[in-house]
């Protein structure tokens, strides 16, 4: 199963027993974006009592409890976001405590739904494995291309008008070699494929391409 990125932030509240959990969750490429976000996020809610967070880059992952029992708000955090199939992310939940005790377990599940409150209010895109390529065609053939992949599982990325047409298309690694010979039948042999390039990239949810 490919990997869910966040492609825009976002945050999520919850009160429990008049504690407040407030979720941010924010896109990282590396570790020390992390971090830097973590602790900018400490700065912000410098008065709560707790800032527990968790973050998963590339494949290191790392949580804290930030003082509150062990094993009820970091890890619980970190399960929600590899539930969710996410990398490069971190998400920091603050809680203001409200007076009363949760318990090990009501803490757990708070911050578990802090977390997907926060994920819930931000967009995700999955990963996709494939390739990208070229097709160079006479303008007889641009109409065809472009018909043929707009009810195909294929993208068109960039088109260049010159003498001939360029158009750069994308698709998933199982997809391809079958594409590949319909737009070859359907510009009867008069299109050339190069620049293969095999490349991961991303679909949000409205299916858009993000490369």
């Amino acid at each position: 199963m490919g990997k869910n990125i966040v492609i825009e932030n976002g945050c999520g509240e919850i009160v429990e027993k008049k504690s407040r959990f407030i979720a941010h969750v924010k896109s990282v490429k590396t570790k020390e974006e992390a971090l830097e976000y973590i602790q900018e996020m400490k700065k912000k809610y410098y008065d709560a009592r707790h800032n527990c967070m968790a973050y998963i880059v590339d494949d290191e992952k790392r949580f804290s409890d930030d003082g509150e029992p062990s094993g009820t708000a970091g890890k619980p955090i970190l399960d929600i976001i590899e539930g969710k199939n996410l990398t490069n992310v971190v998400v920091v939940v603050t809680r203001y405590f409200g007076g009363i005790l949760l318990g090990t377990g009501g803490l757990v599940r708070a911050y578990q739904k802090s977390a997907i409150e926060g994920i819930n209010n931000c967009i995700l895109a999955s990963m996709c494995h494939g390739y990208k390529f070229t097709v160079n065609t006479d303008y007889n053939g641009l109409g065809k291309i472009n018909y043929l992949i707009s009810i195909s599982d294929a993208d068109i990325i960039d088109t260049r008008y010159d003498a001939d047409v360029a158009i750069d298309i994308i698709t998933e690694e199982e997809n391809m070699n079958g594409l590949i010979k319909k737009i070859t039948e359907l510009t009867n042999g008069k299109s050339i494929i190069s620049d293969k390039i095999e490349l991961d990239y991303y679909k949000n949810d409205s299916g858009v391409t993000i490369i």
